[in-house]
């Protein structure tokens, strides 16, 4: 639908329509109630590989285009009910992050990049009606994909940054699984 698809808006920045983001509330709520039995652990988790970064130096911060592109993750998933972020210690995951943690006024919590276990004791240890944002790395994505459940083999591309990772949990079955771009 032509009225579905992102807008430019001021200063380049794309806003997703009304219709696009209650269509992607209601359909983490829809997954989430089709199963059975409550969820033991959070309710869902999107997962996004950190926007472009300014150079390759060991923690580059974002460049122009990766600033945008944080701002378009926020405007997406600023009516999904995200209650807490958890990025990495590197300046490119963080920033990321942050444009949602202010517009959603939630806690980010930055872990160290190579501690996966530390993250992932951090989602299992969510409550049942958190929705979490986890912006990760091209290696550590599918790492915490595999973690989380889902079977489907992940790779992200060097040059792809528009991924978006979301895994539902069921109880005693495989998590439902959307693999999105933005």
């Amino acid at each position: 639908m032509v009225g579905d698809r992102p807008r430019g808006g001021p200063r380049g920045k794309v806003k997703y329509s009304g219709a696009v983001k209650r269509a992607l509330v209601v359909l983490v709520l829809a997954a989430g109630l089709a199963a059975a039995r409550p969820a033991p652990a959070q309710e869902a988790v999107f997962l996004v590989r950190h926007a472009e970064r300014a150079d390759n130096s060991a923690d580059s911060p974002l460049s122009a285009s990766g600033e945008q592109r944080a701002v378009r993750l926020a405007d997406l998933l600023e009516d999904a009910g995200i209650t807490a972020i958890y990025t990495t210690d590197l300046q490119r995951t963080i920033e990321t992050g942050a444009p949602l943690a202010t517009a959603a006024h939630v806690p980010t919590v930055a872990l160290p990049a190579a501690d996966t276990g530390a993250l992932l004791a951090k989602i299992r240890g969510a409550g049942p009606h958190d929705r979490l944002l986890v912006v990760g790395h091209s290696n550590t994505v599918p790492e915490v994909l595999r973690a989380l459940g889902v079977a489907a083999p992940v790779t992200i591309g060097e040059a792809e940054y528009d991924n978006l990772f979301l895994v539902i949990p069921r109880p005693g079955g495989a998590p439902h699984f959307l693999r999105l771009r933005y």
